[in-house]
């Protein structure tokens, strides 16, 4: 991981991530959907090929964890400065969500890595709140609580 976590580790920031953020926002399904921009979507927002037609909530916690340290890997070579357990998980659950090119591409990685102060790019955050080319509350309502755990605010 070249960004380092202070004060905490890798494990914590997948748990954080997935307690507090990605578990709420994503919602727990079973059996694989289609999402409002025509993904196909199962677990807790897992958009990988499923392999059965039925996941317990067991299953699909783990396979949460498994894709969080995946997504964590590969935002994690994009972002070169250490950054708080808790700007990591805002980060992680963001990246999972639009996906790691995105993430790497953006502005709010790039404020990161030119070494600015987190109270000036956690408000990024915000930004990414568009699905299909439409403002959707639900990302505002996810992208605010992700703003709060990047702040040190309770999600």
């Amino acid at each position: 991981m070249k960004g380092k976590v202070i004060g905490g580790s890798v494990a914590g920031v997948v748990l954080l991530a997935a307690g507090a953020l990605v578990k709420p926002w994503e919602g727990y399904s079973p059996t694989p959907y289609i999402d409002m921009v025509g993904v196909a979507t199962y677990c807790y927002g897992d958009t990988s090929r499923p392999d059965k037609a039925l996941y317990t909530e067991q299953e699909c916690a783990e396979k949460l964890n498994s894709r969080l340290g995946s997504y964590l890997t590969g935002i994690s070579q994009c972002i070169k400065v250490p950054l708080r357990e808790r700007e990591w998980a805002a980060v992680l659950s963001w990246t999972y969500n639009v996906g790691v090119g995105a993430a790497c591409r953006s502005t709010l990685v790039g404020r990161i890595n030119a070494g600015q102060p987190a109270a000036s790019w956690c408000p990024e955050l915000d930004r990414w709140v568009y699905a299909g080319g439409k403002r959707v509350q639900g990302l505002v309502n996810r992208r605010a609580a992700e703003r709060r755990m990047c702040e040190g605010k309770a999600p």
